[in-house]
């Protein structure tokens, strides 16, 4: 490593983060899920934390999402829930997170028969004492499983009604192939008369990614979307993005395990053009990484302090965190630069 690389790494260490795009279930570490198991009597398929972690090779979305919903299994109780939780703020923290955004898919628990109320009174009992004791607030996020009914989707929706106070937006996930975000516009539309902020992925190189990004800007008129690099295919839709001032949660590291290469020289041409792109760590558990490391992988590419500093700003403007806390973050970005805090 090179000097500058060393020193540069030293500011990444100090740089605040915020993120945006990051699944719980995906922070289930295999030693975390070792002792679920355990707690909840159930036999894993692997036999030590090596092995498990070494089952963790996948070459497009479908091969992670086979693996993602199976290590869900152990999750059955609030203090699972929590423990989870739990472990990915503690973690965030070390790295210097002072604002995420955590997604939450509550169907894939509900549909294996664990209650809507267990899963999120464990999540929000350790936000909030994340907040209490690390000092890291967070905003929770709940995404409908877009290879689910949308009339799934929509019951789900109203089963998180009395919870509304808990969940800052609803979003859109699982695997794309012949789920486009039409298929839930009725949902968000309810959703968005709710209260609800909205986003929703548009997965890196998927069948019709321009296409789905079209129906998330134009027909649903999402408030910021998951990955969506893909959008550089249509100068049209940049020019909007631009104009509205959408944010895209890229996500680096994942995109290395379930495409051709991190995206970082896609990331920058967006960054380039006007974008509020920002740099996530997604599953950091399955793909190798969290957000300091996303980082580290975008100072690799070629990105400057400046840029990877522009990312964090992007971040805190396209959250969904109330106003104290983005003039906070916005304060200790400015800190770091030497200039007032804006």
């Amino acid at each position: 490593m090179t000097e500058n690389a060393t020193a540069t790494d030293a500011f990444i260490e100090t740089l605040p983060k915020c993120e945006l795009h990051l699944h719980i279930e995906g922070t289930l570490e295999p030693e975390l899920k070792f002792a679920l198991a355990e707690r909840n009597r159930l036999r894993l398929p692997h036999g030590t934390v090596e092995e498990m972690r070494a089952a963790y090779r996948f070459d497009d979305l479908t091969s992670f999402l086979a693996s993602y919903y199976e290590g869900m299994q152990v999750l059955r109780t609030a203090a699972d829930f929590y423990d989870l939780t739990r472990a990915y703020l503690e973690k965030a923290a070390g790295q210097g997170v002072r604002y995420a955004e955590i997604f939450f898919d509550p169907q894939a628990h509900t549909s294996r028969g664990v209650p809507f109320d267990v899963v999120i009174g464990g999540i929000r009992r350790a936000q909030l004492e994340a907040e209490r004791t690390l000092g890291l607030p967070t905003g929770l996020i709940m995404c409908f499983l877009r290879d689910f009914q949308a009339e799934y989707a929509m019951a789900t929706l109203l089963e998180s009604l009395p919870y509304r106070q808990w969940i800052v937006g609803v979003g859109l996930d699982s695997d794309e192939r012949g789920h486009p975000p039409a298929k839930f516009a009725q949902v968000f539309d309810r959703a968005r008369r709710e209260g609800y902020l909205i986003t929703a992925h548009c997965d890196v190189d998927q069948q019709d990614s321009v296409e789905h990004i079209r129906q998330c800007v134009e027909d649903i008129r999402v408030d910021r979307i998951d990955h969506g690099s893909n959008v550089l295919e249509s100068p049209e839709l940049v020019a909007e993005v631009v104009r509205r001032g959408l944010g895209l949660t890229c996500c680096p590291i994942s995109n290395r395990w379930v495409s051709d290469g991190t995206k970082a020289e896609l990331i920058k041409q967006l960054l380039d053009l006007g974008v509020k792109v920002t740099v996530n760590s997604d599953d950091p558990a399955y793909f190798g990484g969290y957000v300091a490391e996303n980082l580290v992988a975008m100072r690799e590419a070629g990105f400057s302090p400046d840029e990877l500093i522009t990312l964090q700003r992007n971040a805190i403007d396209i959250s969904w965190a109330p106003p104290e806390v983005k003039r906070d973050f916005r304060g200790r970005l400015d800190a770091l630069v030497g200039s007032p805090a804006g």
